[in-house]
């Protein structure tokens, strides 16, 4: 690997009362200093967290008060891509499988220790679902900060049934499925409680699909991008639908829940600290979709009443609250 040091400069006047993130950080009562980061992503992912991170210090600070330093493969250093040209510094990693860079939380990790940065930007995709990656900063020596969600949040809402179970436990409205009616008590979701939510085979199947009743889908807890998912309407099609969703995501726990249909696909955007605070930003209509994947996000949501959609807002922020 090679480290190339690229030197941006701006030249603003500061009008801040603040000249220095430490005084920042100080007179706002944090605990936590973050001038270095890490931009594990690229594309556009990276170019829109240096812009918006780095016009943030700019409006705050009067210049330019963190540095950023991104993870480039030799396909995007001869490309000449955007994000590289706005780094601070940048260190060429292996290309084309993301398993080799921008997935790969070991060299994240030692990218971060060797270049000092305090704290590892992930953008979206790649290693930003893993929780094995803001574990593994929490142990290295300077505890280097993971901006995103704590490992313990981010296992238990990326799991489908956790999350549903941990919806439900947060007054989360939610739609009749196999684990409807099933509660604990902050993250704590016992393996016994876990596989009351499941249907691990035909029979467990048959039996929560008349208690939901059609139509109905069946999902693989670990599946994603389209797989491990199918609509039913009949204990024919349930039987059929279960086997393939069983070989699709061999392994995952698989679950059923009430088709929504005529619905909309509509998200909440929320952000949060460590001190228990969270607020939703936006919300977002995802609905156009093809085999199951978002194809175009619109925001903020028109489609819906306000009232619903403050509805959705203050329930996102109650699951939010209640993971940490």
């Amino acid at each position: 690997m090679t480290d190339t040091t690229i030197t941006t400069t701006t030249t603003t006047t500061t009008t801040s009362q603040f000249s220095t993130v430490h005084e920042y950080v100080t007179a706002l009562g944090g605990t936590r200093v973050i001038q270095k980061i890490l931009v594990a992503n690229n594309g556009l992912a990276a170019v829109k967290g240096i812009r918006s991170m780095r016009r943030w210090s700019i409006e705050t600070f009067g210049y330019n008060a963190l540095k950023f330093v991104v993870m480039a493969t030799p396909e995007d250093i001869q490309a000449n891509a955007e994000y590289i040209r706005l780094a601070d510094e940048l260190v060429q990693v292996a290309g084309e499988g993301n398993s080799n860079n921008y997935a790969n939380v070991k060299l994240i990790v030692d990218t971060a220790e060797r270049t000092e940065c305090d704290a590892v930007w992930p953008g979206w995709g790649h290693a930003s679902e893993n929780p094995e990656l803001p574990d593994t900063l929490s142990k290295t020596k300077n505890k280097i900060a993971f901006i995103g969600p704590g490992a313990i949040a981010m296992d238990v809402l990326g799991d489908k049934i956790s999350s549903s179970i941990l919806a439900e436990s947060a007054g989360v409205p939610t739609m009749p499925w196999s684990g409807s009616g099933l509660r604990c008590s902050g993250v704590d979701i016992s393996e016994e409680l876990y596989q009351r939510a499941c249907v691990n085979d035909e029979e467990s199947a048959l039996l929560s699909a008349a208690q939901i009743g059609y139509p109905l889908m069946i999902k693989a807890s670990e599946g994603g991008g389209g797989k491990g998912i199918r609509k039913v309407s009949n204990d024919n099609e349930l039987r059929l639908g279960f086997a393939q969703v069983k070989a699709e995501v061999p392994g995952s726990p698989i679950f059923l829940m009430k088709l929504a249909s005529q619905s909309r696909h509509l998200e909440v955007q929320v952000v949060a600290d460590h001190h228990g605070n969270a607020v939703a930003l936006y919300s977002r209509d995802c609905s156009v979709q093809r085999r199951h994947q978002k194809i175009i996000e619109e925001g903020p949501v028109c489609v819906a009443p306000r009232e619903i959609v403050e509805e959705m807002e203050q329930a996102a922020v109650r699951l939010t609250k209640s993971v940490g």
